[in-house]
């Protein structure tokens, strides 16, 4: 059995719970056993500046006991950086160590800190393509590996009887939402019984969509699936820019493995998921967004279609049953190399 110690941003982060949380069962069943240690103040700091200097302090001191604890590990497994945008408790802990990153976090200070981190590390794991190619100029061994999504949780409901546009995520996106309103607003003229459904932490604040025309679910880990259920479309709006191609598409094969269609901004991993096939469309122009989602909106057989062809592209490609071992025998190889 390979015992792996691997340290998260905390209980509630998004990158801890779907890029190692959720793989942990599973590979104890390919040998190894992962204990996580989380962030007990969070990786992330507090938006009172007056109070980061404290969580800094707090955050890093939390750490000291997991820290030692790794040295009675195999393999110490970084989930992105210790404090976010520094390098800091990381060379103290246990070697080898794995890096995984699942953002373009080397944007951040010049990306010295990433670089400097990566080059503590035995081996990194990244996300997607345009994360690999960057890391390769820091790290010895570095592999791609997905974010995949558990199918036996994000299942495939009814088609939704209403016409809605769908989209999920934290409200920090929503100026991605808000670039595309003005086709938005055009799509929800043009099918009067047509809503958006936005499911968040908090509402946006839309100038041309009247609160009329929004449907409003606040997000929780036991409404993220059934929220998705009751979308025509999912949608992914994002602009083209180096940070935006360092995401990792989950929020498109969420809606995917729920059977929805996908509208989504063709930048970095949505292009190379598109590329699967007839599982949705891309959209860069206004008038793309607005014939897209009118287009799937207006023509249920088409949804039905593309739904589907989205699921199986998901089970085939993007699952937790297919990247868990993949993500096992990478970790087994990190060990071993060392």
């Amino acid at each position: 059995m390979l015992k792996v110690a691997c340290f998260t941003g905390g209980h509630n982060v998004p990158s801890a719970r779907f890029r190692i949380r959720q793989y942990i069962e599973r590979l104890h069943d390919y040998g190894i056993k992962v204990t996580e240690f989380p962030a007990t103040l969070g990786t992330y700091p507090p938006k009172m500046h007056i109070a980061r200097p404290l969580w800094a302090i707090g955050t890093l001191a939390s750490r000291i006991p997991s820290i030692l604890k790794s040295y009675s590990y195999d393999l110490t497994f970084l989930q992105r950086e210790m404090l976010s945008t520094f390098e800091t408790l990381e060379p103290l802990t246990k070697r080898p160590r794995v890096l995984d990153v699942d953002d373009a976090i080397w944007l951040h200070r010049r990306g010295q800190f990433a670089a400097r981190l990566a080059g503590r590390c035995e081996g990194i794991i990244c996300g997607n393509t345009f994360l690999t190619e960057q890391f390769r100029q820091w790290g010895p061994r570095v592999t791609m590996i997905p974010t995949g999504v558990d199918t036996d949780k994000f299942v495939q409901g009814r088609p939704a009887e209403k016409p809605i546009i769908g989209w999920s995520g934290m409200s920090a996106g929503f100026k991605y939402l808000y670039r595309i309103e003005p086709a938005l607003s055009q799509v929800l003229k043009n099918i009067p019984d047509s809503k958006l459904r936005v499911v968040s932490d908090s509402f946006p604040s839309f100038q041309e969509i009247p609160g009329s025309k929004v449907e409003f679910v606040r997000w929780t880990p036991e409404n993220e699936v059934s929220a998705i259920h009751g979308m025509s479309v999912g949608i992914m709006p994002l602009d083209d820019s180096s940070w935006e191609q360092g995401k990792c598409s989950f929020k498109m094969l969420t809606y995917m493995a729920c059977g929805i269609p996908v509208v989504v901004s063709p930048v970095g991993m949505n292009i190379e998921v598109l590329s699967h096939g007839r599982i949705g469309f891309g959209a860069k122009t206004t008038d793309d967004w607005v014939n897209a989602l009118q287009s799937l909106l207006e023509d249920m057989g088409q949804r039905i279609e593309m739904g589907g062809n989205g699921r199986q592209t998901v089970l085939q490609n993007y699952s937790v049953d297919v990247v868990a071992p993949k993500l096992a025998e990478t970790l087994r190889q990190f060990a071993e190399a060392y």
